[in-house]
């Protein structure tokens, strides 16, 4: 009799937790997809091969043009920088950042697709840099 419970509770519990997998999907990248259609860039950086911001001041985030305006200190390596991103809860970026980002080329801005956790809502943003003038 104790066996009969013992495969029954061991069956109950290989339904319950594949149940529970198909009402919370995950995309290509092992991400959960929630309901959440929210979509936008909380804050922003650039740092340099140190890992120190190189900005000058806040980024300037307008989620609604989608651009973001950033102004680095004179002298930055704009070949050799790395974008930080601050998302809304459950987004994801594309193209994803896996190191160092070429931005020296002003008049080509660099641009970053927001997606939001349902995957439903996209939104690319334009990085516009300034490089802060000599003293």
């Amino acid at each position: 009799m104790k066996k009969i419970f013992r495969l029954l509770f061991c069956c109950m519990t290989v339904i319950a937790v594949t149940t529970a997998c198909d009402d919370n999907p995950i995309d290509e990248d092992g991400l959960l997809i929630t309901d959440r259609d929210e979509c936008y860039v909380s804050n922003f950086d650039l740092t340099g091969t140190d890992h120190l911001t190189v900005k000058i001041g806040d980024a300037i985030i307008d989620n609604e043009a989608c651009t973001i305006n950033i102004t680095v200190a004179y002298g930055t390596d704009l070949q050799h920088l790395y974008p930080k991103f601050s998302l809304v809860t459950d987004a994801k970026l594309e193209p994803k950042i896996t190191g160092i980002t070429d931005f020296s080329d002003l008049a080509n801005p660099r641009r970053y697709t927001v997606i939001s956790g349902s995957r439903r809502v996209r939104k690319t943003y334009t990085i516009y840099i300034t490089v802060q003038k000599p003293v």
